[in-house]
């Protein structure tokens, strides 16, 4: 951070490519290439001894394996690079705690990418009011969807420019993701109100003074027939294929279908979230939530003799909250808060459903229904919508003291962390 109340700020900005068939053939090959190089550089980790586990080792190997094998000269070095940098950050992060072990990448399985680390080496320029132009490693020069203002021209600096981009490939085709690093004035404190959140399904989200957010289906009803008749049509072919067979290029024509449905599903479900934690942000000084701890319902199938109760109705149930991505609307209103000067705080989530925001009576039979809530308290009766409620009472936990405290703001471990060997340090 630099004086004058400005800090350095990084973020990530992703545009859609326009490829030609050609052009998306190098992309391809490339993301190939470091799939491939990426299950080398796992299988020369578990064969090596722990001694001999260092980056200098990986880098003499990687180096090696490009001169022996003609299909990974596709990929750039620099890209090579930024594979086994990133290889060996999966080890720290299983280390800490923060992920799983790194494994091999299958060719289906796995998403396309292909990292520039050099920003310089994009030569960036706008050619019109809404595309770009930027220059790939041993692709060539390709166009970009212009979507926000990027520091080209005369506005890159030592603080405000482009330090790198990354390749990503999704059912929708290619995409850039570029890394911008900017200089930024520190936001004044905001001096709006503070508000508590509940989250749901039917109500995606509930705000403590009444206000609501909600949205649609993320596909119209023509979207969703088509989509259902071609799960219909890949199961059908699915069930025709013989044990063993490789899967038919018609099969995974369809399978693409349904993917790019998926896809577009997803990318209105982000940009709702976009718009509506932007909003929030705006609005409020401090935005209060449940700390939740998502779990799906089991909702096994059984046998024959034993089947499963409400299977269909806790599949639908884990689709919804699946759906809704409660865990990214959190993340997004916690930097963008950050960014507007607010904060974000999370209380115990027990509790705030069956508790009547009036006075404070808890008891589950005062929730009649997932939308009205009736206080039992003769004195009280308070009723009214019971999200609404439930947000008021988050809120009050907060400003009663209760807001968890984060372990030094570190991100939540999956597991507990271990000691990192010594020897592969």
């Amino acid at each position: 951070m630099s004086e004058r109340g400005l800090e350095t700020r990084q973020f990530g900005h992703r545009a859609r490519l326009a490829l030609s068939p050609a052009l998306a053939v190098k992309a391809d090959d490339q993301a190939h290439a470091a799939r491939t190089m990426w299950n080398l550089l796992h299988a020369w980790w578990q064969m090596m001894p722990k001694e001999k586990r260092t980056l200098a080792n990986a880098d003499a190997a990687i180096r090696q394996a490009r001169q022996d094998i003609d299909f990974l000269a596709v990929l750039p070095a620099q890209a090579a690079q930024a594979v086994l940098k990133t290889y060996f950050q999966a080890w720290k992060n299983c280390w800490a705690g923060r992920a799983d072990a790194p494994n091999f990448k299958a060719r289906f399985r796995s998403t396309l990418t292909v990292d520039v680390p050099q920003g310089r080496d994009l030569n960036i320029v706008r050619v019109h009011r809404r595309w770009g132009m930027a220059s790939l490693p041993k692709i060539g020069r390709v166009r970009f969807r212009w979507t926000k203002d990027l520091p080209v021209g005369k506005q890159p600096g030592k603080e405000n420019r482009i330090t790198g981009a990354r390749l990503v490939k999704d059912a929708l085709g290619w995409h850039i993701s570029f890394r911008v690093q900017t200089l930024e004035r520190v936001p004044d404190a905001h001096q709006g109100p503070q508000v508590g959140i509940d989250v749901g399904i039917t109500v995606p989200l509930a705000l403590s003074d009444g206000e609501t957010y909600e949205h649609g289906e993320w596909l119209t009803s023509r979207e969703q027939a088509r989509l259902l008749g071609l799960e219909q049509r890949a199961a059908q072919r699915e069930k025709r294929r013989k044990p063993g067979e490789r899967t038919s290029r018609r099969l995974h024509h369809t399978y693409d279908q349904i993917a790019g449905l998926r896809a577009k599903a997803k990318r209105r479900a982000l940009d709702w979230q976009h718009k509506t934690t932007t909003d929030i942000a705006r609005t409020y000084s401090v935005a209060v939530v449940e700390a939740l701890q998502i779990t799906m319902v089991k909702s096994a199938r059984g046998t024959i003799e034993e089947p499963g109760k409400n299977v269909a109705q806790k599949s639908g149930l884990n689709r919804s909250i699946s759906g809704e991505a409660w865990g990214r609307t959190v993340t997004m209103l916690t930097y963008k808060l950050a960014r507007q000067g607010g904060t974000l705080a999370k209380v115990p989530a027990p509790g705030t459903s069956r508790r009547c925001s009036a006075c404070g009576l808890t008891t589950p039979s005062s929730r009649q229904t997932q939308a009205l809530f009736v206080c039992r308290n003769s004195d009280c009766g308070w009723s009214g919508n019971a999200d609404h409620n439930a947000a008021r009472n988050i809120l009050h936990l907060y400003r009663m003291g209760h807001a968890l405290i984060p372990a030094a703001g570190r991100a939540v471990a999956r597991r507990a962390p271990r000691v990192q060997p010594a020897t592969a340090r």
